[in-house]
């Protein structure tokens, strides 16, 4: 039986969850992901573990934060003054907002503090700083 390999199409079937044991994205119940191995499309982590395989094989993996979505960095922590925003945004703790970098990327930032004037987003990435554990079962390789 083949193993599975960079380039090649695959579908997995999976259920994320963190250290305290709380599943935070499962494909159990909806159509496997499907995805290119060595195109970087999935995190690093991921992609490793699923190289391989074999069809029908199912592994448990633990992948740490920086081979998941990296560490939490402060540097991603931004404050503004309620008046840069938009007169039709009025800033609530939760919103996600779409911002674009000065480099031009998009990235998404949670508003996760509003008091008086002042307003806190946090740009990291929601499973930044977490290790993540993956149980992974090989359904196809094409």
């Amino acid at each position: 039986m083949s193993k599975a390999k960079d380039g090649d199409n695959v579908k997995v079937h999976y259920t994320g969850s963190l250290d305290d044991g709380t599943v935070f994205d499962s494909s159990r119940n909806r159509e496997p992901l499907q995805f290119t191995l060595g195109k970087g499309q999935l995190i690093k982590g991921f992609e490793d573990a699923v190289t391989g395989m074999s069809v029908g094989e199912k592994k448990t993996v633990r992948i740490l934060s920086n081979e998941a979505y990296g560490p939490h960095r402060d540097e991603l922590i931004l404050k503004f003054n309620k008046a840069d925003f938009p007169p039709d945004i009025e800033p609530k703790e939760g919103l996600v907002l779409n911002l674009k970098s000065p480099d031009g990327r998009f990235l998404l930032a949670e508003i996760t503090e509003v008091s008086g004037d002042s307003v806190t987003l946090n740009a990291n990435h929601p499973l930044a700083g977490q290790n993540l554990t993956f149980e992974i079962d090989l359904v196809e390789v094409a």
